[in-house]
């Protein structure tokens, strides 16, 4: 078995100053991962917006789409969680593409050790409102009404309340970053020994008595990382160094591990 690797809160599509440089970066990235890994995990928010029709995807995502597709065709395995701004999927990913959008949390088993891997959206204790809008977002009879529109302007309301979104930033309220840890702690004490976490744009490494806590962070702050798993330990790598070092020639970033 290769090395497991782990990333997500890209964001492609959002209004943001480094979404040409994240799009290079992402397309770069899985171009040099067969080879280097079996397996990749999404960890979700890859798009800031997704909705599929029964014909029609967002067009401003097709080089994203043929580099999931060309990761695909060359033997790595992707696993992709929905997050909080791409839950749109329908058919085209799993028809597609081969890759099936999971809508809640996984269980990996890899190296004999148990993974468990979450965006981490519906974390936070008491958040009801935010829970409550969740379900009714990706309620499968509200998306098959929203269907209804024509494309352009449901993809357009999609792009619009992602921008909307009153989290969608680089720092990560500190209440978000202590949650997500509380809950790792609490799956490696029921007996997982790894915990992969997204949605804070907050990088972390952490181990503890029972196992490891990893969340890759986001991509928008322009340095991004990903983890990797290869079967003795975690790491988390700067995607920049990462090319640089596999012959692609980005540059590097000022901020140093």
């Amino acid at each position: 078995m290769s090395r497991i690797c782990f990333l997500g809160d890209v964001h492609l599509g959002c209004d943001h100053a480094t979404e040409s440089q994240r799009l290079q970066l992402f397309r770069a990235l899985l171009s040099v991962l067969p080879g280097y890994c079996s397996h990749v995990v999404i960890l979700g928010d890859l798009f800031d917006f997704w909705f599929d029709y029964r014909t029609v995807i967002p067009k401003a995502f097709w080089q994203s789409i043929a580099a999931l597709g060309a990761l695909r065709d060359r033997g790595v395995t992707v696993d992709y969680l929905i997050g909080n701004h791409d839950f749109g999927h329908w058919r085209f990913f799993r028809e597609e593409l081969g890759i099936e959008p999971h809508p809640g949390d996984l269980e990996r088993q890899w190296y004999g050790l148990r993974f468990y891997i979450a965006h981490g959206d519906d974390k936070i204790p008491g958040d009801w409102g935010y829970l409550i809008l969740r379900s009714v977002l990706r309620n499968r009879t509200a998306q098959r009404l929203y269907r209804m529109l024509h494309p352009d302007l449901g993809i357009g309301l999609a792009r619009w309340a992602s921008r909307m979104s009153r989290y969608h930033g680089t720092e990560a309220p500190q209440r978000l970053i202590d949650s997500l840890e509380r809950f790792a702690r609490k799956k490696l004490a029921e007996g997982y020994d790894v915990v992969v976490l997204g949605h804070s744009h907050a990088p972390a490494l952490k181990s503890f008595d029972k196992g490891w806590y990893v969340n890759p962070g986001g991509w928008l702050n322009g340095d991004p990382l990903f983890a990797c798993f290869d079967g003795k330990g975690l790491s988390l790598l700067r995607v920049r160094e990462f090319l640089r070092a596999m012959g692609e020639n980005f540059s590097s970033s000022a901020n140093t591990a």
